[in-house]
């Protein structure tokens, strides 16, 4: 088992607390919070042990967990890190792209491996249909969320969409040729509700929505490629894909056959991916767990979470430029 420490005790650090404790393949040494009066309840409720300073922390596990405010993940990486630690950091990797690239070569030069906390790519509807999704040419996602005055202090783009941002990087092997986006603040200092339109080299286009001040949360995404429709549901962790093949000479009764101008018939059928529930923070963290001892690549790379960070700001600037 290896040894795991937890820096931040907030709302999301409690859950990772938990699931550590639970977890066959961790061993929770304790955990570390600035707020020493909050750190104390938790301790004193949970039994997890409070750590008084970093330092003495980082030196007791091999592995450290950043569930911290974004601004202070490259300042606790970096100390990991040089203290020879692996890191699992949560999204975003950090404030900027140029600390984020940072991140990765100090990870680099003290051989240890690193893993951001973009928890939907271990949502079970999305791995369900994850190796269906082939070169899909239009996607549209919404992630709209109910005013939550936690998480106000980034913009929308940074705190929501950014899921977003990685799990369509995930999926199309492109490089990015253009985006165009605009947003609205609504409620806070920075925009709430935010759209993009990312256009790909190969000619894919991404529609992506979101908003923290919605009246009902929804996140779905859809995906459109030759002869197939592919729709998550993150929320509810459903998924539905349709798909489209020559359609027999003779159908069936029941068939469901199309034709379209020129003549040519297809015939609809439905595929359903048995979908497997989770828990997708504890798999998250076991995954990289399973890195760790495997030596293998984890799944949410430092990179993949830079890619995320650095598009996800590509977002704010073409905001910025449309409301200028």
């Amino acid at each position: 088992m290896l040894k795991v420490g937890v820096l931040g005790a907030g709302h999301l650090g409690k859950i990772h607390l938990r699931l550590l404790q639970q977890s066959e393949k961790y061993e929770l040494v304790g955990f570390y919070d600035e707020n020493h009066e909050n750190g104390a309840k938790i301790e004193a409720e949970f039994g997890y042990k409070q750590f008084d300073t970093i330092a003495k922390l980082i030196h007791a596990v091999d592995v450290i967990d950043i569930v911290t405010p974004t601004l202070s993940h490259y300042k606790c990486a970096k100390v990991a890190i040089k203290s020879g630690k692996h890191v699992f950091i949560e999204k975003p990797i950090s404030t900027t792209v140029e600390e984020a690239e940072e991140i990765i070569a100090l990870a680099k030069e003290y051989n240890v491996k690193g893993q951001v906390g973009h928890v939907e790519r271990f949502n079970p509807a999305f791995t369900a249909v994850k190796d269906m999704i082939d070169n899909p040419m239009f996607i549209e996602t919404h992630r709209l969320a109910e005013f939550n005055p936690r998480g106000t202090d980034v913009p929308v783009v940074l705190d929501l969409m950014i899921h977003d941002i990685d799990a369509i990087l995930s999926v199309v092997k492109s490089k990015i040729k253009s985006v165009h986006a605009s947003g609205v603040s609504v409620l806070s200092q920075s925009p709430d509700i935010s759209n993009a339109r990312i256009e790909f080299e190969n000619g894919c286009v991404a529609n992506i929505t979101s908003s923290r001040i919605s009246m009902k949360n929804m996140r779905k995404s859809r995906f459109f490629q030759k002869d197939a429709y592919i729709s998550v549901d993150y929320l509810d962790k459903t998924c539905e894909v349709v798909k489209m093949k020559d359609a027999p000479e003779v159908p069936g009764d029941f068939d469901m056959i199309l034709q379209n101008a020129e003549g040519k018939r297809k015939q609809i059928y439905f595929a359903n991916p048995e979908v497997h529930q989770n828990n997708a923070i504890l798999d998250e963290l076991e995954t990289f767990a399973d890195a760790i001892t495997n030596n293998t690549t984890p799944i949410v790379t430092l990179e993949d979470g830079t890619e995320a960070l650095r598009v996800a700001y590509m977002i704010i600037d073409s905001m910025k430029q449309n409301t200028n």
